[in-house]
C-alpha cells in the first residue's frame, strides 16, 4: 500500500524504479506543446495570407484594389454617377461619396469590412442581396445633413472565402445605380489642391495626401481597435478620417469622421462646435469591436487654416497616436 504521507514515492514506480515525470515536468511538456501548436497556427495563418487568390478577387470586382496596405486589399467604389450638393458645394466623390470594401486574411479565412454609399431607394434592395449571401450589415446611417440628393452609408462585414464575398458584394451593388465599369486605363489628371497643404500638415500634425481633388488625412489612434480578434487598421477604416475640398479664396469644405471611445464623444463635439464645425452624426460602424467605438461625423465650409486649427483642437480631446 502506498504511504499517503510520502507523496514523493508516487513519482517512483516500475519494476526497476524508473522515475516518472513529476507535475512540474508534465506542465513544462504541456507548455512546450502549446508553444509548438501556436507556431503551427501562426505558420498556417501566414500561409493563408499568401494563398489568397487576389487576382480572382480583382476579377470578381472588375478592378484592382485602390489600396494595398500590408496584407489588406481595399477596393474603391466611388459614386461618380451622383451629383450631390450641400450648402452650395458640389461634393467630390473623394470627400464623402467614396464607397469601399477591404479584405484582410485571418487564419484560414478572410475578413471583409466596408462602407457602401447608397441613395435611400437603394438601401433595401442592396441589403436584401447582402443578407441573402450571408454577409452582415453592421450599420446604416447618414454622414451628412441637407445634402441633395440625400446619401446613406451601409457598413458591411463578414468572413469566409474572399472570391465568394466579392462576388456577393458586386451582385448586391448591382441592385443600386452604382457604376461598375472598370476605371479608365488612363485616369484623368488629378485636380490641383488650391490650399496651403504644407500649413495644413503642420497644424494637423500629420502628412496628408491628395486624392481626387481632396486633401485627406488619416490620423491613427494610440491603441488599435480589435474586431473579430484582428486589429482594424487604417485601410480597414480604423483611423480618424479628415478631408479638405477647396472651395475658393483659401476656403475648404471639410468632412470625415473621428473614431472615439464613449468618454471622448462629448469633449470632442463641444470642441468642434466651439470652432464652428457642425456635428452631423454620431454612431457605430462595427458590432463587436473592443474597446467600444463611436464615429463622429462633421461638416463646415470656411477658411481652411481656421478649420484645421479647430480640427487639431478636437483631435487633442482624443487618444491619437503621436506622429
Amino acid at each position: 500500500m502506498n504511504n499517503p504521507d510520502n507523496a514523493d514515492n508516487l513519482e517512483m514506480g516500475g519494476e526497476h524504479g524508473a522515475k516518472r515525470p513529476n507535475k512540474l515536468e508534465n506542465l513544462m511538456r504541456i507548455f512546450a506543446a502549446l508553444l509548438f501548436g501556436g507556431a503551427i497556427m501562426a505558420s498556417i495563418s501566414a500561409a493563408s495570407a499568401q494563398d489568397v487568390e487576389w487576382q480572382k478577387v480583382d476579377e470578381a470586382f472588375g478592378r484592382k484594389p485602390a489600396v494595398v496596405s500590408g496584407d489588406v486589399h481595399r477596393y474603391g467604389f466611388p459614386r461618380t454617377d451622383l451629383t450631390v450638393t450641400l450648402d452650395g458645394v458640389t461634393i467630390k466623390p473623394a470627400l464623402a461619396l467614396g464607397g469601399w470594401v477591404a479584405f484582410k486574411p485571418m487564419q484560414a479565412e478572410v475578413m471583409v469590412m466596408g462602407d457602401l454609399v447608397l441613395l435611400e431607394t437603394e438601401i433595401n434592395p442592396v441589403m436584401a442581396k447582402l443578407l441573402e449571401s450571408g454577409l452582415d450589415i453592421t450599420a446604416v446611417h447618414n454622414h451628412l445633413l441637407r445634402a441633395n440628393p440625400a446619401t446613406f452609408y451601409m457598413h458591411v462585414g463578414g468572413h469566409g472565402d474572399p472570391v465568394k464575398m466579392a462576388t456577393s458584394i458586386r451582385a448586391a451593388l448591382a441592385q443600386s445605380k452604382s457604376p461598375f465599369a472598370p476605371p479608365p486605363a488612363s485616369p484623368a489628371p488629378t485636380p490641383a489642391i488650391d490650399l496651403d497643404t504644407a500649413q495644413l500638415d503642420q497644424i494637423i500634425g500629420f502628412k496628408g495626401q491628395a486624392n481626387g481633388g481632396v486633401y485627406q488625412f488619416a490620423v491613427p489612434r494610440r491603441e488599435p481597435v480589435i474586431e473579430g480578434g484582428m486589429p482594424v487598421t487604417t485601410a480597414m477604416g480604423g483611423a480618424n478620417a479628415i478631408g479638405f475640398q477647396p472651395t475658393g479664396d483659401g476656403k475648404a469644405a471639410i468632412t470625415g469622421d473621428f473614431l472615439v471611445t464613449g468618454d471622448e464623444v462629448n469633449p470632442l463635439i463641444r470642441e468642434l462646435r466651439k470652432n464652428g464645425i457642425e456635428v452631423t452624426a454620431i454612431h457605430s460602424h462595427m458590432l463587436t469591436e473592443q474597446p467600444r467605438m463611436f464615429f463622429v461625423h462633421f461638416w463646415a465650409n470656411d477658411d481652411a487654416v481656421k478649420l484645421a486649427k479647430g480640427l487639431r483642437a478636437a483631435l487633442e480631446k482624443t487618444a491619437i497616436a503621436k506622429n
